[in-house]
């Protein structure tokens, strides 16, 4: 029998494949030598083969799953929140945003415990991370205890017996506040990706509006945050400053920075690289959740620190009785495969792609602060009439090269120095203020220099305008003897983080 022959089915059988996993339709065709016949005879033939046939029990766990869904229908735990378990504000005015979209209304889902007094002055508000919901503590819409129970409460770092306590769940999120899971009101439709580009400023302008209008606040007492949280926090001082006493940011920054931005690029191209994502038109369908899995798998990473796995986890395989496996085998591989499960129906898919492009877009500098809001400026003129300029950019443009990759030279129109001093008079608007920030050490999401450099420019800025000595900034940093729980520490070590937090509130 000819190796032309013997090739011809394993062909047929692989150009059947390609066409299901190709969006080019090409069939890739291997050169017909005697060592590739010898191999699909191998295949055709597994009794000959020399070793047995590895098992894929994750991979066998991921389909079942797939049609499970498809059987009972998805219904991931975002879709349960209702009014039975969160407040909702809804704004009937436009919200123009910083990159030139619009919202013609919007929702905020919030929670909130203590009771505002009389004159409205012990207000707080709690900024979330990026996919963390209202429901920071339990309370007589939800007994389910919150993502920072111990936090919150009568005598606690939050002390409700003094402060009314408020939390949202971003705009952009999926947990009652307007997001890509909404419908959009001009078509009836779900925005899926047909929501528009987001900043983390337009979050604390949405919540603004909850904070000013709903309640009548004038001025918080405080602004709290950690993460995305820490980020809001100081965004919130940025925009509204006169209305706001004391700023806390926990493991946030001023600016993102390059490693933070790759991670993130990272989760989302493994999530839209699921077939089920479609582009975020996946509602009423097979949800995305093997790249949801993944993607948290990967975040998870940047959220922990190696000296608590090495404590934890160390290189100890989950069962060294079996033979190694493909699937996950060692006992770290183990937890992020539990992490990844747990999470991939927890969220929207496209709520995380969107907010964590907002994370990476952050930049508290003057000059990119400005040019927000020249944008966000042009977008409500030309809503209103009183503009007929169009956008400068379209939602198809892509900065990919055409060509194949090399590597170039930044092209820096600014020195370090400069960039530097831009942050720096970003940041000097509110340099007056009260501010705590808290960094961690064991943190490489959000490495500690972040942390320096916020408290470092607020200092020489209020020393600059003659403000102060630089006093009002209080900077803790909390060393791996510590804390070894790296970014995640605002929820593993409350004692920590909150002792520091309690005294700064007074």
């Amino acid at each position: 029998m000819s190796t032309a022959h013997i090739m011809k089915p394993a062909i047929r059988r692989l150009a059947v494949l390609t066409r299901n996993f190709s969006t080019s339709g090409a069939v890739l065709r291997p050169r017909p030598t005697q060592a590739s016949a010898a191999i699909s005879a191998s295949i055709r033939t597994p009794r000959h083969a020399s070793n047995p046939q590895m098992a894929f029990p994750c991979l066998d766990k991921r389909e079942q799953k797939s049609q499970a869904l498809l059987n009972e229908g998805p219904e991931p735990a975002y879709s349960k929140i209702g009014r039975e378990s969160v407040h909702i504000y809804k704004s009937e005015e436009p919200i123009f945003l910083d990159y030139g979209g619009f919202l013609p209304g919007f929702q905020i889902a919030y929670e909130s415990w203590g009771i505002l007094n009389a004159d409205a002055s012990n207000a707080i508000l709690i900024h979330t991370g990026l996919s963390a919901s209202s429901h920071a503590k339990s309370n007589s819409l939800n007994q389910k205890s919150g993502w920072w129970e111990e936090f919150i409460g009568p005598g606690k770092y939050l002390d409700t017996d003094r402060y009314f306590v408020v939390c949202t769940n971003v705009i952009g999120g999926c947990y009652g506040s307007t997001g890509p899971s909404s419908v959009d009101p001009a078509d009836g439709d779900r925005y899926a990706t047909r929501f528009p580009i987001l900043s983390v400023n337009d979050m604390v302008r949405a919540q603004h509006r909850l904070i000013s209008q709903h309640f009548g606040v004038k001025k918080l007492y405080a602004s709290i945050g950690a993460s995305m949280g820490g980020m809001q926090s100081l965004a919130y001082a940025q925009e509204f400053t006169d209305e706001v006493e004391k700023v806390i940011s926990i493991s946030g920054c001023a600016k993102s920075h390059p490693y933070s931005i790759a991670m993130r690029h990272c989760q989302r191209q493994v999530l839209m690289s699921d077939p089920n994502w479609n582009r975020g038109f996946y509602y009423d369908s097979l949800p995305p959740h093997t790249g949801m899995k993944l993607s948290r798998e990967i975040a998870t990473i940047t959220y922990r620190s190696g000296p608590e796995w090495e404590t934890r986890f160390g290189t100890e395989r989950a069962d060294p009785s079996k033979q190694p496996a493909l699937c996950p085998d060692f006992l770290i591989e183990t937890y992020l495969d539990h992490q990844g499960e747990k999470f991939c129906l927890e969220y929207d898919a496209n709520s995380l792609l969107y907010i964590s492009k907002a994370m990476d877009l952050f930049n508290l500098s003057k000059t990119n602060r400005d040019k927000a809001e020249e944008t966000r400026l042009g977008s409500e003129a030309r809503f209103t009439g009183e503009s007929t300029r169009d956008i400068k950019f379209s939602s198809s443009e892509c900065a990919l090269p055409n060509e194949p990759y090399t590597e170039k030279p930044r092209r820096r129109v600014v020195s370090f120095e400069e960039e530097k001093d831009d942050l720096r008079q970003g940041l000097e608007k509110f340099a007056h203020k009260d501010v705590l920030v808290i960094g961690v050490e064991s943190d490489i999401l959000f490495p500690v220099w972040q942390q320096r450099e916020i408290s470092q420019f607020l200092k020489e800025s209020a020393k600059k305008l003659g403000i102060s000595n630089g006093d009002n900034i209080r900077h803790v940093e909390l060393g791996e003897d510590i804390s070894m729980y790296g970014h995640d520490t605002f929820l593993l070590s409350l004692d920590y983080i909150g002792q520091p937090v309690r005294d700064f509130l007074g």
